[in-house]
């Protein structure tokens, strides 16, 4: 999963004939909405912050929903729905203490047993929770503002697990988080700075959130995902529409005052124009890799996934993923480039134009005779869809016989859990994204087998490297990730090609959006047009 991927907004034709294009959309903005701001996003299929992982759900989680902790702009998390909390003298007890005015959007007050219950599912799945709930004596309610996780041995990196971003920590009503984290909340119900406006939503065509006059901002100034979520605004509105000139022309129009994912072919348009700007929210970017299958051949022998170690031109495949290379960069470290922990341990591989010639006699060291390679093509994320048929056309330079099947993002997401071979609907390799926050909280970076993300890599000596990062300090760290990304690079868990940030596009009117940490989404508080 990536930038685009994640938006789910098709590419559109050439930018030339943005321009002439007759605006769709007029008659749907009236003169006197200069408090509705019109964004022009990817359609929902997913409310679930916890059952799904797509950026267009997390945003919508992000607005309808609060945390218990946030990150700030440089990734250090703060408090925002705890008022204080405190950690006992053997660091084993951790006792919260939840603000006042914290109410749910029907009316209910938020309690302790509210954020148990939530903490428990979102242990279920995030690989943060399942670390904290793995070391969790007990999680329980204190009174109706007061909750602890007892841990059976101290875990330092507790409220950072809470605070991220990627599967993040949404506080429902006990009666919708006391569902499996396999079964979809519906309720749309937070306690969040937007309410979710159930009667004007429109699948495929258009979500609506308005402010909740009830939320209680904290003082600090908004900061990253952390701070005061002071809505400016009084509605925002989603709108669906996939084709690209339109967008952009309704844009130009002041139509609309934001697209979430404009096309690179469109950027010298956007920035030829006066009244509009591109800028990156997401900072932290997306690092795109290839996941490879260990359970199938031909990758379950490791010569084969060292081979396309060799074989990826990370330069090549950023120009065909996103073509303006201000906004990419090649990455040869699993922990990225912008964390404390990129290292430069076994990356004698990495090199420009890669080694083809390497590449296919590795291949055939591993014993490949032409087996038939299925590589999974994501047709409705066009930035993995180009990549997918470079990597085809690459392999089959070195001779492999290659087949792209073709589907959508959510057909992908899951066939790719089928572990089975390729003739029973299995697969080989698949393009995705991950983020390189840290190895505890990153599931691509896992390395256990069947309990790892798709594709199951499996080295023990690494995972046992990976058990001792949260009981480490930062200098700990480094050390343990030289050794880790050593032992990485033999094995082969994913083969990076390059780094990625997506820039957004708005009118200058519209000011006030916050750059956030990472590469998964961003919140509407803060906004403003010009007129208010």
């Amino acid at each position: 999963m990536t930038i685009s991927r994640r938006y789910l907004i098709k590419a559109g034709l050439a930018a030339g004939t943005v321009l002439s294009m007759p605006s769709i959309l007029r008659a749907q903005t009236s003169p006197d909405d200069a408090r509705t701001v019109r964004m022009v996003m990817s359609d929902i299929m997913v409310f679930d912050p916890i059952l799904s992982t797509a950026d267009i759900t997390r945003m919508h989680g992000f607005a309808i929903y609060d945390t218990l902790f946030a990150l700030d702009s440089k990734g250090v998390p703060q408090p925002q729905m705890v008022e204080k909390w405190d950690v006992s003298d053997d660091k084993k007890t951790y006792t919260f203490q939840l603000r006042d005015g914290l109410t749910f959007h029907d009316g209910s007050p938020v309690t302790a047993a509210d954020c148990v219950a939530s903490i428990r599912r979102w242990g279920q799945v995030d690989a943060g929770g399942k670390l904290i709930m793995a070391r969790a004596n007990d999680i329980s309610k204190k009174d109706e503002k007061t909750f602890a996780i007892a841990l059976k041995e101290p875990l330092g990196v507790l409220v950072d697990a809470m605070a991220a971003a990627v599967i993040f920590l949404p506080i429902m009503r006990e009666k919708d988080a006391g569902r499996p984290a396999t079964e979809q909340v519906t309720s749309n119900i937070g306690s969040g700075p937007f309410k979710f406006n159930e009667a004007l939503a429109k699948p495929g065509a258009s979500f609506t959130y308005d402010r909740n006059e009830n939320y209680v901002p904290r003082q600090e100034p908004a900061d990253g995902f952390a701070g005061g979520k002071v809505v400016k605004v009084d509605r925002a509105v989603w709108q669906v529409i996939s084709d690209q000139q339109t967008a952009l022309a309704a844009l130009q129009a002041g139509e609309v005052d934001f697209v979430l994912a404009p096309p690179a072919d469109l950027y010298p348009v956007i920035e030829s124009d006066p009244n509009l700007e591109l800028q990156v929210l997401t900072k932290g970017g997306s690092t795109l890799a290839v996941r490879m299958n260990f359970l199938q051949p031909p990758f379950d022998n490791v010569k084969a996934r060292q081979a396309m170690l060799h074989l990826i031109d990370q330069e090549a495949f950023m120009r065909v993923m996103f073509p303006d290379p201000r906004y990419t960069q090649t990455v040869s470290s699993i922990f990225g480039n912008d964390t404390p922990y990129p290292n430069d341990e076994n990356t004698g591989w990495f090199k420009k134009g890669g080694d083809p010639h390497k590449a296919k006699q590795l291949f055939q060291e591993a014993g490949y005779a032409g087996e038939k390679i299925i590589i999974l093509q994501p047709t409705d994320w066009p930035e993995a869809s180009n990549a997918s048929q470079l990597l085809a056309d690459t392999l089959r330079k070195i001779g492999c016989n290659v087949e792209l099947a073709s589907m959508s993002w959510s057909e992908l997401a899951t066939r790719r859990a089928n572990k089975g071979p390729i003739e029973d609907g299995g697969w080989n390799i698949f393009i995705s994204d991950y983020s390189v926050s840290n190895p505890i909280s990153s599931a691509f970076l896992l390395a256990n087998g069947d309990q790892a993300w798709f594709g199951w890599p499996k080295n023990d000596e690494y995972e046992a490297l990976r058990a001792k990062w949260p009981d480490v300090d930062t200098q700990e760290r480094q050390v343990l990730a030289r050794k880790m990304q050593g032992l990485w690079w033999d094995f082969v868990g994913g083969v990076l090609l390059g780094r990625a940030v997506q820039p957004t596009a708005h009118r200058k009117a519209l000011t006030g959006l916050l750059e956030v940490p990472g590469a998964y989404g961003f919140p509407m508080w803060n906004m403003q047009k010009a007129s208010t």
